[in-house]
C-alpha cells in the first residue's frame, strides 16, 4: 500500500472500480445509508495509517480522507458508539485487549497512528465492562515504536 500516500488526492466522482484498480480492494467495507458503502484501506495492524472514503449506490466515491487522525477520533466524544459503528469509522484495530480487575475488566481497542501528524502512538478506545458501547478514548505512546531494553528500569 505504498502508493496509498496519494489517495487523498483522488477526486471526488471518482468510480470505485477505478480507485479499486489504483490502490486494491478496501481492507474493510460497510453499509451507510441508502445502498451506499464506507470503505477502509488500512494498514493496521502494524501501520499507521488508514484511509476511508463512501460509496454511493451506483459506485462513486466522495472523497479519500485519512481514517486515523485526532480530528476524525474526536467524533468519539459524542453520541453512543458500537463496536460496530467504530469499526465502520476506523476500520480494524491493531490490537483488541482486555484490561483491569476481575470484577471491572473493559474491552480496548488500540488504533496505530501518528498522534498530531508527528508521534508514533496508539488511540485506546474503551468500550466498558460489556464491551457494548465506548466510555472514552485516549492517546499514547506506541511501544512498537518505543521497546523497553530488557534490564532497562526506570
Amino acid at each position: 500500500m505504498s502508493a496509498c500516500a496519494n489517495m487523498s488526492d483522488t477526486p471526488p466522482g471518482a468510480s470505485l472500480q477505478d480507485v479499486e484498480a489504483r490502490y486494491g480492494k478496501a481492507d474493510y467495507s460497510c453499509p451507510v445509508g441508502q445502498g451506499g458503502q464506507r470503505l477502509i484501506w488500512t494498514q493496521q495492524p502494524y501501520g499507521q495509517y488508514a484511509w476511508t472514503a463512501v460509496a454511493d449506490a451506483s459506485g462513486k466515491i466522495d472523497r479519500i480522507v485519512p481514517a486515523l487522525t485526532d480530528a476524525r477520533f474526536r467524533a468519539l466524544d459524542t453520541g453512543s458508539w458500537t463496536p460496530e459503528q467504530v469499526r465502520c469509522e476506523f476500520g480494524p484495530p491493531a490490537e483488541v485487549s482486555l484490561i483491569g480487575l476481575p470484577g471491572a475488566r473493559q474491552v480496548v481497542w488500540s488504533y496505530r497512528y501518528k498522534q498530531d501528524g508527528v508521534w508514533n502512538s496508539l488511540m485506546y478506545v474503551y468500550f466498558g465492562a460489556d464491551g457494548r458501547r465506548v466510555t472514552r478514548h485516549h492517546a499514547g505512546p506506541d511501544p512498537m515504536f518505543d521497546p523497553i531494553e530488557p534490564g532497562t528500569f526506570w
